[in-house]
């Protein structure tokens, strides 16, 4: 394993963390500011929106750019964002310092995808991807309890010290760790990087049939997964204070799923993503079925953790695959992506539970757009096979690579 891979997946830890553990600091936010619930949950939806325009707009700008230093300019960005959080002595400062530590997160994860990919070899790129994204589910399992804890003991704002802290490990980590990368140097006569050639990948049908699995894929497991605590507690019978370690077990989920589900997309991207979308519906369905069983609600809860993040390295590979020529933007907007699903997932759980149809309705709505993911998928496989019938294979043979295309895999 190179060792800028670390480097890569301490930068995906600081982010995720920055993202998810928030969510158990929110009424010591709201009693600080003096705000209500709902006003401090903005700090988690603005969060997600800012994500999604720093994924597209960052990435853009970045498209001339060396990847490595871009990679650098984004922790400072995360690390500045923190620290403003840290430091904020009102509720908008501390709105600015979400924002301003989110605009990093998708262009992180977009170009950092890319940069992993490039560290390895052709077949082992899928792989590369679930290491650096295995620093996000970490982040779930390892470094939301611990940062909900150290706020809780030592006040809100030490958490996001400590976010700060781990910004600057990892700044410190790509600098030294990540080699220069062949896709930063561009030979003797090819064509310099460009936005326009960046927008050119969005030509493409699979990338856009790619892009709506990732949004109704993640989307169905996140609203599932949004009001989670609400059927633990509700409809499955755990107390209040069992939800933290039930979200350690759904956290253990993505990590399996994750590794899994890198190392079998670099057998097949479209095979483990039809398998793994198959299965997420079957679970989902089953989750919302046995909710008041707490034996088969454990079980499940990994499973749905696992099926769910397993997509992940898959989704993004198969996104850069056909974007091969330009992946950094369409890696960028893969990101965007998931968190247009989450706001998805959230919104039509939310509107299931509004209409009084119960705390599994967000889980049955979850199997629903998960079951819609599947079906794009398999019109995205149908027609990869019908315009260009090879081997769904990461190995494949290669296209030539190019200035702004390291990951020229063959896009069939």
């Amino acid at each position: 394993m190179p060792i800028g891979l670390l480097a890569l997946a301490i930068g995906a830890f600081g982010i995720g963390l920055t993202e998810f553990v928030i969510m158990g600091l929110l009424p010591d936010l709201a009693a600080d500011f003096g705000v209500s619930e709902a006003a401090a949950g903005w700090f988690i939806s603005g969060y997600a929106l800012a994500v999604v325009v720093g994924a597209l707009v960052l990435t853009a700008a970045a498209t001339r750019l060396p990847r490595k230093p871009v990679l650098m300019g984004l922790l400072g960005l995360f690390i500045a964002g923190n620290a403003i959080s840290a430091l904020a002595p009102t509720y908008e400062a501390m709105m600015a310092g979400r924002i301003v530590a989110a605009l990093c997160h998708g262009a992180f994860f977009g170009i950092g995808a890319v940069v992993a990919a490039d560290l390895v070899a052709p077949e082992k790129r899928a792989g590369a991807i679930a290491i650096m994204f295995t620093g996000l589910t970490a982040a779930n399992v390892l470094g939301v309890p611990f940062g909900t804890f150290l706020g809780q003991q030592f006040g809100w704002r030490s958490t996001f010290w400590a976010i700060s802290v781990i910004g600057v490990i990892a700044l410190i980590g790509i600098a030294v760790l990540v080699p220069s990368l062949r896709s930063d140097a561009r030979p003797a006569g090819a064509a310099a990087p460009s936005l326009r050639r960046e927008l050119g990948a969005f030509r493409s049908g699979q990338v856009w049939l790619s892009l709506t699995v990732t949004v109704l894929g993640f989307g169905g497991m996140f609203g599932a997964f949004t009001y989670i605590a609400y059927t633990l507690t509700e409809v499955s019978g755990f107390a209040a204070t069992d939800v933290p370690w039930l979200l350690v077990l759904f956290g253990a989920g993505l990590v399996v799923g994750n590794w899994i589900g890198g190392r079998l997309a670099d057998r097949s991207i479209d095979g483990t993503l039809l398998g793994f979308i198959a299965a997420l519906v079957v679970v989902l369905a089953l989750f919302a079925w046995l909710a008041a069983s707490p034996v088969a609600v454990v079980v499940l809860l990994v499973l749905m953790g696992g099926f769910g993040f397993g997509t992940v390295p898959a989704l993004q590979s198969r996104v850069m695959r056909y974007a091969d020529q330009a992946p950094t933007l369409a890696s960028g907007a893969n990101i965007a992506a998931f968190n247009l699903g989450n706001a998805l997932g959230a919104f039509a759980g939310g509107i299931a539970i509004s209409a009084g149809l119960g705390y599994t309705s967000p889980i049955w709505v979850g199997a629903i757009i998960t079951a819609a993911a599947l079906v794009v998928m398999v019109v995205a496989w149908a027609t990869a096979r019908a315009g260009a019938p090879v081997a769904d294979r990461a190995d494949a043979a290669p296209r030539p690579t190019t200035a702004t295309g390291s990951l020229a895999t063959s896009a069939h």
